[in-house]
């Protein structure tokens, strides 16, 4: 395990899962938190509990921000041992050892626990119901720190991209200029979460609970068990995976104007079968998160706008 960064705060962070997207944004929103000790598969066996409890005891870390997560969710559906093993196992654990030290813990978990017939967005208390293993493995994941008793806040997202990294945005822009049209889905509606946002949001909510600690001369933790619970936490608004898809090639095509992209064509979940099934609707109310730490998400549209841009330097 090696320190990410350091900062004049005392407290400890530590981040999981440092080298995905989201763990990679997290080590620039946490780091004037804290000292941030951020670790991936190389330095934490996910699959290993003595290794996840050897981890923490040696750290004794003030917080646990836990975003390392078994995320190929077609895959996951013939190898449901391993998804389990890291969605639901692996928090559970972190929780108990958080239980242990007093530490404070921030989970993530996906709009993937919801079967998506509601009509409207989802509330936090809605009835779960996942279509498939990713989603059933995340919500056993959920049920493991609930049941621990922890001081635990599990963010629930939705649709998570960057600038870096394996995910659609990147996946489309690449298929984009390799092909004359492109067939996306256009009946499953969610919002496209951008990584650094919800890095953002993260640090966000941490500052609010050691502020008002500081302000009632309270502990972190006592304020953060009040606190503990599932939160919605994505980008504003919804399109679809095919509105997704057209918005960042119509910006691609004003970033590179002599570049040659694909045709969108938009067709049903029928036409397009997969191993794992998914939500038709995946939109999140956040409405918890705005009124609990005053915390709000960009809406999905310009948020892909910066990321643009930033890929638009980087060519």
């Amino acid at each position: 395990m090696t320190p990410a960064a350091k900062s004049d705060g005392e407290s400890t962070i530590l981040l999981t899962g440092a080298g995905g997207q989201l763990g990679g944004q997290l080590q620039q929103t946490l780091v004037r938190l804290g000292r941030v000790v951020a670790t991936d598969y190389a330095e934490i066996d996910l699959t290993s509990p003595d290794a996840i409890r050897e981890a923490v005891r040696a750290l004794r870390p003030q917080w646990i921000v836990n975003t390392a997560a078994y995320t190929a969710v077609d895959k996951a559906e013939s190898e449901s041992a391993l998804a389990f093993s890291i969605n639901r196992d692996a928090p559970g654990i972190l929780a108990a050892e958080a239980a242990r030290i007093g530490a404070v813990m921030i989970h993530y978990s996906t709009d993937y626990v919801f079967d998506g017939a509601k009509q409207t967005p989802y509330v936090e208390s809605d009835t779960t119901g996942p279509l498939n293993v990713y989603g059933a493995s995340k919500l056993a994941g959920e049920q493991e720190v609930a049941t621990s008793g922890i001081a635990c806040l599990t963010l629930r997202t939705s649709w998570v991209y960057g600038a870096t990294g394996k995910n659609f945005l990147l996946n489309i822009l690449r298929k984009a200029r390799e092909r004359d049209e492109l067939r996306i889905v256009a009946d499953q509606y969610g919002a496209p979460t951008w990584s650094y946002d919800l890095a953002a949001a993260t640090a966000a909510v941490i500052d609010h609970l050691i502020a008002q600690a500081a302000s009632e001369s309270r502990s972190v933790l006592d304020v953060a068990v009040e606190s503990s619970g599932v939160y919605h936490a994505c980008n504003a608004g919804e399109t679809t995976w095919c509105g997704f898809a057209e918005a960042a090639v119509q910006l691609a095509q004003l970033s590179w104007p002599s570049g040659k992209f694909a045709h969108i064509i938009p067709i049903t979940t029928a036409e397009y079968p997969t191993p794992a099934r998914r939500p038709a609707n995946s939109r999140l109310d956040c409405s918890k998160l705005a009124e609990r730490f005053g915390v709000r998400l960009p809406m999905w549209d310009e948020s892909l706008k910066r990321v643009m841009d930033i890929l638009a330097q980087s060519i």
